[in-house]
Formats: structure tokens, sequence, C-alpha cells
């Protein structure tokens, strides 16, 4: 039996990072570990690049890059992951290049190298200025809005393949439409992700996680982990979220399709057609790990945390770390701990209770479990059922799911 596939996001220079963003309780990983450069090594890039691309089954590998900050490793060290890619290519495998990146030293040389080896970039913007400047600051607290859209320019001009990651929070939620339209008309984007800001915290750290994940936000920064039953100030709420991904997909649904490629819509769409492409919507997990900057692989890039570590790939083969006992487990235990309500709710199909680190509220009835964002869920799913049904059968009549603009 071939092992399956799975995504590793890696995290050159751990958690650091060149801006401050009031969100990023990633910021309180570096605690993990002390004393740290927070640099990888040639030694575990090397590692890294080898197993991964040893490991995959299938004919496409994915080598990808998240932060902190990527970038402030340099281009020489992603020049070096290009050549071990090469070098360790098996015949016939296609090797795709991501980085996610907040655009801040995006420059002419970095979108030169992006476009030359055909790097897809995920541009962190959330949105006009206002909305973007309310969260995602540099260390001294200014706005991040125009450098971001410096980079953007200069990826546009060199031809890069850009997705614009959006998180949406309590300054966008009401906003939908406004941060739609302001990427694809003001922006000319065409791919898009929104990704949803839960600050899941404990009674105990409530006050100094609503100051932001700074240091400098009341003292020494905490550790993060996926505990307590609150969430920041910050916070999308919960039916707002929902709300959110309505408006966007009302503008988009009626001029869009086919033209603009918005996540959240083509993995419903997958969903409708009978099947899960993204693991916050699928029934189990677990195929889609992180590793560290000294190679430590962890469970989930949501779950680096102590008691999720797995081992580290100096020491231990990555494919055995990721087909352990405690990762498959890890994996089921989405779908198993799931609380009666789910099971027996109409879109459970296109949730499967999303992700479980949202996973901290109790049903009506008193039972764990509940999704933080299950009403949000609930009213988009049911508001896009019947284009969505429109579409798969367009699909799977052989026709195209763009046809559902004319038909509305």
């Amino acid at each position: 039996m071939s092992p399956p596939s799975f995504h590793l996001l890696a995290k050159p220079t751990g958690s650091a990072c060149n801006l401050d963003c009031k969100y990023c309780f990633f910021l309180s990983k570096e605690t993990l570990y002390p004393g740290s450069k927070f640099r990888m090594t040639d030694d575990v890039l090397e590692s890294y690049i080898r197993q991964l691309l040893g490991a995959q089954p299938g004919p496409d590998a994915y080598i990808s890059w998240q932060g902190g900050e990527p970038t402030l490793m340099g281009i020489a060290f992603f020049e070096r992951s290009v050549s071990l890619a090469s070098k360790y290519r098996k015949p016939g495998q296609r090797i795709v290049h991501t980085i996610q990146t907040n655009g801040i030293l995006i420059d002419d040389e970095w979108a030169r190298f992006l476009a030359r080896n055909r790097f897809l970039v995920g541009l962190s913007l959330d949105g006009p200025k206002e909305m973007h400047d309310a969260y995602r600051v540099a260390k001294g607290g200014r706005g991040t809005f125009d450098p971001v859209m410096r980079a953007w320019e200069c990826l546009r001009r060199h031809d890069v393949d850009v997705n614009i990651l959006c998180t949406v929070h309590a300054a966008n939620q009401h906003h939908g439409r406004q941060v739609y339209t302001f990427f694809r008309d003001e922006m000319r984007a065409s791919h898009l992700q929104f990704i949803p800001i839960v600050e899941r915290v404990t009674p105990d750290l409530i006050r100094h996680a609503n100051l932001g994940w700074s240091e400098k936000a009341g003292g020494r920064r905490p550790f993060y982990r996926q505990e307590g039953n609150l969430v920041t100030e910050r916070s999308v709420a919960a039916e707002a979220y929902g709300d959110f991904l309505i408006a966007v997909f009302d503008e988009w649904v009626g001029r869009d399709v086919g033209k603009v490629f918005v996540q959240a819509f083509d993995s419903a769409l997958a969903s409708w057609l009978g099947h899960s492409t993204l693991c916050i919507f699928s029934p189990t997990c677990g195929n889609a790990l992180a590793l560290e900057h000294n190679g430590d692989l962890y469970a989930c890039d949501h779950y680096v945390e102590p008691e999720f570590l797995l081992g580290n790939i100096k020491f231990q083969p990555m494919l055995d770390l990721m087909e352990s006992p405690r990762q498959r487990q890890f994996g089921s235990s989405k779908f198993e701990s799931l609380p009666n309500q789910c099971r027996s709710c109409d879109v459970l199909f296109a949730c499967y209770g999303e992700c479980p680190r949202n996973r901290f509220l109790k049903t009506p009835d008193g039972e764990p479990g509940l999704n933080y964002l299950c009403a949000g869920y609930q009213k988009f799913f049911r508001h896009i059922d019947k284009p969505m049904q429109r579409m798969a059968s367009l699909l799977r009549s052989g026709r195209f799911a763009d046809e559902i603009m004319g038909s509305r």
C-alpha cells in the first residue's frame, strides 16, 4: 500500500518576523526555542527537501514556505532550495514551489527570482488601507498597507502568480463586498483566500491577548496554546463571518465565476460534487503538517505546541513520523469527536465540523466540541446551496460552472 500524499508547511525562520501583527499569536512560539537564531541550517534544508520529495507518492510535490516571515532567510537560501529540489526530484515528479509572505522585503530582485522559478506566492493583505492597517502593523506600530501594495505591484510587474491571503476579523467583518471589490476592481487580483481570525484564549490571558501578542503589549509575551473558550476583541464574530462570505459570494456568483477564484467557494463546490479538498472541511485530517526551522515536525500548523511535536526529521524519517499511530489518531479524531448536533446537520458534508482548533463551544444540550464558527458556516452553506447544486449539475453534465451566470 502506497503512503498517502501529505502537505508540509516549512518555517525556515520559525516565528521570527519583521512585522508585529496584533492578531499573530504565532509570534509567541519563539518561547519554544529559547536562544535560537531562528534560521534553518543547510543540513536541515537538505534533509527536508530530500525526505519530502522521496516520500510523496504522486507526480506532484509541493515545497511550501511559511513563517514567521520566510523572506528573512534571503534569496540565496531559496536558491539552494530550488537547486536541492532539482537534485532530489524523482523521475517525472513535478515540483511546485510556494511561499507565504507579508511582502515587506519583496523588491524587483525577489520578484525576478520568484518568477524565474515559478513560485506561487501567497501575499497577506486584509483589504483596503484602513482595514489592513487596523492589525497588520510593523514593529513600531505603523500600518503596512503601502509597502504591501508596492510588493503587489512588483510581483505583478514580473508576472508572478499571487494568491491574496485576507484574514477576516473585527475590522473588516462587516465589509465583505467592499473587501472583495477592492481586490477585484482596484487590484485586479484573481485568486483569493479568506481566513477567519479566531484567537481562542483562557480567562487569565484575555486581558493581555486583547492588547495584542507583541511583547510591548502588556509585558512579556505569553505562550499561545489552543485552549480556552473565550476569544479576543479582534476575532471575527461567528455570524459575521458567514455574512462576510455571503456578501462575497453574491457578488462573485453574479459575474466572476471562472474569472476570480475564491478558495472557500472552490472547496464548497467540491463538497457539492461529493469530495473534499481542504483539510478543515474534510472528514479527517492529519496530512497537513508543520516543520520548524530546526527540523522539528508538528502534527499541524495550528498546533505548534509541545504536546503535538512528532519528532525531528534529522533523527527520524519524516514519513515514519507522518504515518505514526499518534498522528493517525490526531487525524481520525477530527470526525470521531464531532458532537451529535454536527452529525445530524444538513450541511455536515460541506463542513465536517471545520477545524478542531475552533471547536471550543458546547451545543445547546451541553455536548462539547461545537465549532465557534458554526452559526456562520450554517448560514453560508445554506445560502449557497441552490447555486452550488446548479454548478455541480453543470459540471456533471460536461458543461462549465460559469454558465450559472447566464441562468440566474
